[in-house]
């Protein structure tokens, strides 16, 4: 039987995450970026005055990218260490280069900086799928900015809005988490060059005392790296906080994802809005009728995931020992990466209902209509006070025919027949065609429409242009 069926294989692999994101997390991005890291040092301490050889540094970008995995392996089992394994083995490729490969370094310089590179480049992935959710989300509004439907409150009928003024609110979380990423992509730092806790000395001692050049070093190894700034104090490791302050955002984005999803499969439960169906789902094994909102669904269950894993890199951080332990690494590994992959895949569903979400406006109109005569009797009152109607008189009126209205529409099952009772009333001073102009749905949706437009044009719109190379986003689900 083939190791697929007879092992176990992560859901994150086989059904939820990009292939993009899976890589950035795989064991070659990692490997690849190591031999990276120890290039970029090898120039740095050459351009510094450290006796390395242009050929050796030669030797080293002529190996970059082809890994001896087998020999890593092999050497770890023996001693034990995945750095030393593969110092090991790239010496075995880079001969001469190999006095040279991880010099001053501890463990933390390719792992750390690794880690970190890695997160940010899944940052980026992430930023990228946001601006287009948003983008399609904004289209969504646009569209139906106009067109009133039900609000609510408590889950009970409240005052109405528009269907796309409710994306909006959809649209301003994305908007406040994509706010977060540009933050911390803004101020990124790697670890850079500190040595084995922290006090760099190490490479100080490299450096025969020279401060200034063990200086350099940190900034020079950061710029080849391409990051403008590295951390001015750590331990061994790189403050475990910033992991804590990364899943923070992870579970900031999958809590906007998971409010997106019950709104849709609550909208799904009323016909009003559905999800993507494909032609040949099947929504139940018994049910044959049914049209689950499985996609929906499947953010809800991914979003619980990530924001309950936010919890751990929160623990690691605050039980570090001084200059380190190590406790965080086997969590570390395991929270970190899956709560990337987790919403990633929720990126994906979220990208792809967007895509195609069904409206149904006469479902909606027809909910707006057997909610809005409660609604309108308050613009009814106040129009007979204005023709001579006694406001306490009227009031009551509304109120007991109200009473008799819901009665009739609960008990009966029959129609909202509220407005036909006030036509029927000869205590208010209005005609029936006049009762009924007021019923235009339209009259009660305030400014949603106005606030639609002035959100995406100064909020959301310059956020587009700003990113139209990164929009266009493709999307395959697995299941």
């Amino acid at each position: 039987m083939s190791n697929l069926y007879n092992t176990y294989q992560s859901p994150f692999g086989e059904r939820y995450s990009s292939k993009e994101m899976q890589y950035l997390f795989s064991a070659d991005k990692k490997f690849k970026t190591w031999r990276k890291l120890w290039i970029a040092l090898a120039e740095a301490e050459k351009e510094l005055g450290i006796g390395i050889t242009e050929e050796q540094i030669e030797e080293l970008k002529k190996y970059a990218e082809n890994i001896n995995y087998k020999v890593a392996k092999q050497k770890e089992k023996e001693v034990r260490h995945d750095v030393m394994a593969h110092v090991y083995a790239y010496g075995e490729q880079a001969k001469k280069a190999k006095p040279i490969i991880h010099l001053g370094a501890t463990s933390c310089y390719v792992g750390d900086n690794t880690d970190i590179i890695i997160m940010y480049e899944a940052l980026e992935l992430i930023r990228k799928k946001i601006i287009n959710i948003i983008y399609k989300l904004s289209l969504f509004a646009k569209k139906y900015k106009d067109m009133p439907t039900l609000g609510f409150t408590h889950f009970q009928p409240a005052q109405l809005t528009t269907v796309g003024k409710r994306a909006c609110l959809w649209i301003q979380d994305l908007y406040m988490d994509l706010q977060d990423v540009n933050y911390h992509l803004s101020k990124k730092k790697l670890r850079g060059v500190k040595g084995t806790t922290g006090t760099q000395a190490s490479f100080l001692n490299l450096f025969e005392g020279d401060h200034e050049k063990v200086k350099k070093l940190d900034k020079l190894v950061a710029n080849k790296m391409g990051y403008k700034e590295t951390f001015p104090v750590t331990g061994q490791t790189y403050p475990r906080k910033l992991d804590s302050q990364i899943l923070q955002i992870l579970s900031n984005i999958a809590q906007s994802a998971y409010k997106f999803s019950n709104d849709i499969r609550l909208l799904q439960n009323l016909k009003e809005i559905e999800e993507p169906f494909e032609k040949n789902q099947i929504g139940s094994s018994a049910m044959a009728y049914k049209r689950n909102p499985m996609r929906s669904e499947r953010i809800s269950a991914l979003s619980r995931y990530v924001i309950c894993s936010s919890l751990n890199p929160a623990i690691t951080a605050s039980t570090q020992w001084f200059e380190r332990t190590l406790d965080d690494s086997a969590n570390k590994r395991i929270s970190i990466s899956e709560s990337f992959l987790a919403v990633d895949g929720i990126l994906d569903i979220y990208l792809n209902i967007v895509g195609g979400l069904v409206v149904y406006p006469k479902v909606i109109e027809q909910r707006i209509m057997a909610e809005l005569p409660f609604m309108a009797t308050e613009t009814i009152l106040m129009e007979g006070v204005k023709r001579g109607g006694d406001r306490q008189e009227l009031h009551e009126k509304i109120r007991k025919h109200s009473m008799e209205a819901a009665k009739v529409v609960k008990t009966e099952g029959k129609p909202n027949d509220l407005i036909d009772r006030i036509i029927n009333d000869k205590s208010f001073p209005m005609t029936k065609e006049e009762i009924l102009s007021i019923l235009n749905p339209k009259n009660f949706v305030g400014r949603a429409p106005q606030q639609v437009d002035e959100f995406l044009e100064e909020f959301i719109n310059p956020i587009i242009e700003e990113n139209k190379e990164l929009l266009g986003l493709k999307v395959e689900l697995n299941v």
